[in-house]
């Protein structure tokens, strides 16, 4: 299956060949010449109707349609419709047609064009996509004047018979009123159509530029205009943009992808961006005679700027990370890697966090998508794996839902609440739980009540997930028996961003 180039902008030709094909030529020349300049792909558009066919048969004479006027006049024959497709491909543009009927189909595939165009007039004409479907080419249908239910439709058709496609937000009033450009509708057709290039056509001031800046800003990869080229034999119509005007409108495009730079991904930070931004940033400083070995807590530094070269800076200071003197420390000294220790705990962290990932996938407990991760290392880090717990709180208001996940072997400690009473669910794994000294042994499917008061500690035995209901759950109502845990104020990790 072919593909759609990338930053595609298509020309389309239309009926302003005039019916003269050595004017049709023209008009390809002269836009080539421009397109050379700009590092985009270009596409040159001409559209395909079998006349025979297409016009009903007692509508054939009737040129006061303007139309089917337009269509008689500007008719070209298969020669011509061949000596415009060399001339395209030698300026080094890709082919692309619309077919308005089945009969044009045949002849896109006989030329071998590159890609077929829907226009926003044929968007649901089912019989005509069935046999544009039928073909090897890439397709980019525009939407104009189409409702959402439809879009979907032929999103799903497409889809379903694995097409290479792309859509285009497109308004079809001939030229369009910027009041009715409406942009913002390639935001929506992005946000709902995720994995659908989406792309820009229509027929504006063709002196305007504002637009396609726009457009590219909002994320739209391909784009169309139709253009001509005025003569002292031809004319144009509003919508039509001249060489000139093409011009402007890449020179405009390029300008807003320059400047709109890079959006998939987040950049990494550029050595004179990351000088300039440390330059301004506090640093650590020692508030009095550190002694070696010493750990360097909050109340033995103070944050103050100018930082000085390789220093620490109030940016490291996170409970993450933790400091210790590698030598005596004097007042008002800079706190570096000369004179301290820096340990990450971010891997520990992101550890436990895989582990909890990979118990939750295991029991199939299907979780919301906002829930924070509580981790409890209630002897520090160090020790989490023989004391600790996760814990997702589902909801917490005049009730309190929360799924507790323990890891293989994993003990919590002993610890009683005066007001909340819990019940516990087991989900997944087999939990050892001790209730006022008393032992039972829990597997999937056992419901256990703990009033309040009630000592209670677990441990899973080969991991486990415990769904906890309870009344609301208040910070100070947990009670350890070791008040050592109750000492610890950091023996918790609150994640918000980890599931991804």
């Amino acid at each position: 299956m072919k593909k759609i180039p990338e930053n595609l902008f298509t020309l389309e030709l239309a009926n302003n060949h005039m019916g003269d094909i050595d004017h049709g030529i023209y008009v390809i020349k002269e836009f080539g010449k421009v397109c050379k300049k700009y590092p985009f792909s270009f596409a040159f558009k001409l559209q395909y109707r079998q006349l025979e066919s297409f016009i009903h048969p007692e509508m054939k004479s009737r040129l006061d349609v303007p139309y089917i006027k337009r269509f008689s006049e500007t008719r070209l024959t298969r020669q011509d419709h061949d000596r415009l497709v060399e001339e395209i491909r030698k300026e080094g543009f890709f082919t692309m047609s619309t077919p308005f009927d089945e009969e044009s189909v045949d002849l896109i595939e006989s030329q071998d064009l590159d890609i077929i165009k829907i226009p926003s007039c044929s968007f649901g004409d089912w019989p005509l996509l069935e046999r544009i479907s039928q073909t090897d080419k890439p397709i980019i249908a525009s939407t104009a004047g189409a409702s959402i239910e439809l879009i979907d439709q032929v999103i799903s058709f497409l889809n379903h018979r694995n097409k290479e496609f792309a859509i285009l937000h497109c308004v079809g009033e001939y030229p369009t009123p910027d009041e009715k450009m409406h942009i913002a509708q390639i935001d929506y057709l992005k946000n709902r159509y995720p994995n659908v290039r989406i792309g820009f056509s229509t027929h504006e001031d063709t002196s305007n530029t504002d637009f396609i800046k726009i457009a590219v800003a909002k994320g739209a990869t391909i784009f169309e205009k139709h253009v001509a080229v005025q003569t002292e034999k031809y004319g144009i119509n509003k919508y039509s943009a001249t060489p000139e005007q093409v011009d402007a409108w890449l020179e405009s495009a390029l300008y807003s992808q320059e400047v709109c730079g890079v959006g998939d991904v987040r950049l990494p930070v550029n050595s004179k961006e990351a000088a300039s931004l440390l330059s301004l940033r506090r640093g650590v400083f020692a508030k009095s005679k550190i002694q070696k070995g010493e750990s360097l807590t909050l109340d033995k530094v103070f944050f103050a700027f100018p930082p000085k070269e390789g220093q620490f800076t109030a940016n490291d200071w996170s409970k993450y990370y933790s400091f210790h003197a590698t030598v005596d420390i004097n007042v008002n000294e800079a706190i570096s890697p000369d004179n301290s220790s820096k340990i990450d705990s971010r891997e520990k962290i992101w550890e436990i966090v895989k582990k909890v990932r990979k118990i939750l996938k295991e029991s199939n407990v299907v979780i919301p998508g906002s829930a924070e991760l509580e981790i409890s290392h209630h002897y520090g880090l160090d020790k989490f794996y023989e004391f600790g717990l996760t814990m997702l709180t589902v909801v917490n208001r005049d009730y309190c839902k929360k799924l507790l996940v323990s890891l293989p072997g994993q003990k919590h400690p002993e610890q009683y609440h005066n007001k909340k009473e819990e019940t516990f669910h087991v989900l997944y794994g087999n939990v050892e739980i001790e209730l006022n000294g008393i032992n039972q042994t829990c597997k999937p499917g056992d419901v256990i009540t703990i009033e309040p008061k009630t000592r209670h500690a677990f441990v899973s035995l080969d991991g486990s997930v415990v769904e906890e209901i309870s009344s609301t759950h208040f910070l100070d109502d947990s009670y350890y028996t070791d008040t050592n845990i109750a000492a610890n104020k950091n023996r918790k990790t609150v994640l918000t961003y980890w599931m991804g």
